[in-house]
Parts: C-alpha cells; structure tokens; sequence
C-alpha cells in the first residue's frame, strides 16, 4: 500500500445525526466517503467523520454509526473487537454488531458452505496448526493457493504461491499459523480473464457491480472505472450468501449494505469468494445511485428511531 492518507480534519463534536467511521490515518484513500457524505447531506442529515482507531473521538454524540472505512483493524483486531463492544454500548451500528463479529473473521466462509452457498473451497488453519503447505496441497489436489490471514482486509499478508515460489510459499504458512488462524485456498484462474466481480448490495437490492484484479500483498487495488453488467448467476450466489447471512447471525435481518465478490470455478459456475460486511468499498463512484439508495435507507431508519433499546428499526 502507498503511505498513510489522513482523514479529513474532525468535525467539532456535538450531536450528529451519522458519524462516519473511519481511520486515524487511512493505508489508502476512501473513494466511498465523499459521495457518501454527500448523500447524507443532500437528505439534511448532519455528519461526523471520525477515525475508530483514534483515541480522542467519542461515539455517543452520534444517532447513527456507520463503520465504512475501518481499514487498520487487522492490524489491532482485538481493539477493533473491543471498539465495536464500547460503541453499541451506546450508539447503534449498522451493519449491526453481532454482524460485524461474525465477518471479521473469515471463518464465516465454512458457515456459509454449510448453508449451501457456493463458495470457493477454503482451508481453515488454527493458530498452532502443524500442517505443512506441502501436506496440505497434495491432501485437497490443488497446485497454485493463496494463503492468508483468516483475519484480513486489502491485500494484508495475502500471497499467491506457485511452484515457483513454493518455498516462499511454505515460510509465509509457517510464519502465519505460528501466531493467527490461515486460510488457505485455491487461486481462480479466471480472476485474471473474466475478472473478480463485487457485486454491491444496498438496504435489500443490488445496485451495481465493477471488475476488479487478482490483489496481494503490496499491490494497489485495480478495479474498474465504470460499472459492469450482472450476471443473472452472480446475482444468484449474492442472494444465497446474504440470505443464509440473514438465517445464521443474530441481527442480520437488518442489513444495510453488503459486497459480495464472486468469479468462476475452474468449471465456470460462479462461487462466492468474500461477503464483505464490516467496511467493503462500495465502488460508489462508479455507482452513484447506490450511494442515494445507502442514504435514504439510513434516513429511514433514523426516522424509525430505536425499537426497545436495541438499535434501529429496520425498514
């Protein structure tokens, strides 16, 4: 990643209708934050940009809020774990919390599996785990992995390995599962080709969907400068992942937003690769008018106001 973008300069703290979470200093800039806010503003809602990693910011002042670019957390993930309790404390989060915990580590891919959504296959090594590269690619038949940290955003310690760099390969592992939980999976060749699709999903509906390029670790993201069509298939595996999401995490019925990434098998049916719902970009940019859908449904939930102390109504 290029070095660190600071935030925009706080605004005073007060009573604020959203407050927008994001870093102290971001890895890299937020395209997302800008037509966001904007949209926010465009419907009289007052808002608050404040780093969650920033010790001097309150989360109390706020009706609303709304963790959308909180890209330092696998670096402190027990802190994040620990801003997520202190904040729904007091203020609601959407997504909601018990969201959040559960997507924060990428284990919930294995549970979506298990809810027969089609997803790419994937290893899951604990913290400790003996298993070497090597077993472990002749014991599932696969050649070239990406391995990572079960516990990841951007391209944080992702590396693809090939033959050619199987001894690197086996380090990265071994380094990895020495101190984190790993997931290991096969690399999609069509990544390259057809592109790795995000489908951008907003309060019930998606509203559109870029390409973007394989990305690891040290590489900038690479993605497309306008929208892409949807596939009926893709659209299909978003809707069996934000379903069974709603059917297995308490709160997830009240979703606001969701990304799901997909691309093809080696088959070419379309699998799941990430159902981001913590702080995906949402490519508004290049889908304006999901950033009007995201602020109107923010609106309408403020409107509602709180169902018995426990956050906001959904709508």
């Amino acid at each position: 990643m290029d070095g660190p973008h600071s935030a925009p300069a706080p605004v005073p703290f007060g009573t604020m209708d959203v407050l927008y979470a994001t870093c102290a200093h971001l890895p890299e800039p937020d395209p997302d934050q800008a037509p966001t806010v904007a949209a926010l503003e465009a419907l009289g809602l007052s808002v608050a940009v404040r780093g969650w990693d920033d010790p001097s910011a309150r989360w109390d002042d706020g009706r609303l809020v709304l963790p959308r670019a909180t890209w330092t957390y696998p670096w402190a993930v027990d802190a994040f774990r620990a801003w997520i309790d202190a904040v729904s404390a007091t203020t609601p989060l959407l997504n909601p919390p018990d969201v959040l915990r559960w997507n924060l580590h990428k284990g919930y891919l294995l549970d979506l599996v298990d809810a027969g959504v089609p997803v790419t296959p994937t290893a899951l090594l604990r913290a400790g785990d003996p298993t070497s590269l090597d077993a472990l690619l002749a014991a599932r038949g696969w050649d070239e992995v990406v391995v990572k940290p079960a516990v990841s955003g951007g391209s944080f310690r992702t590396l693809k390995v090939t033959d050619e760099n199987r001894d690197a390969g086996r380090a990265h592992l071994a380094d990895l599962v020495a101190e984190r939980d790993v997931l290991v999976q096969p690399y999609l060749r069509s990544v390259e080709g057809h592109g790795e699709r995000s489908l951008i999903w907003v309060d019930g509906a998606l509203t559109h969907a870029i390409r973007k390029n394989p990305r690891f670790q040290g590489d900038e993201e690479n993605v497309s400068t306008s929208a892409v069509p949807i596939d009926p298939a893709e659209a299909a595996v978003a809707d069996a992942a934000i379903a069974a999401a709603r059917r297995l995490v308490p709160g997830a019925s009240d979703l606001l937003y969701a990304r799901v990434d997909v691309a093809p098998d080696a088959g070419g049916r379309f699998v799941l690769m990430e159902l981001e719902l913590i702080e995906p970009s949402l490519f508004f940019p290049q889908g304006p008018a999901g950033a009007v859908r995201f602020a109107e449904a923010v609106a309408r939930r403020l409107a509602a106001g709180p169902s018995a102390g426990q956050g906001l109504l959904s709508v």
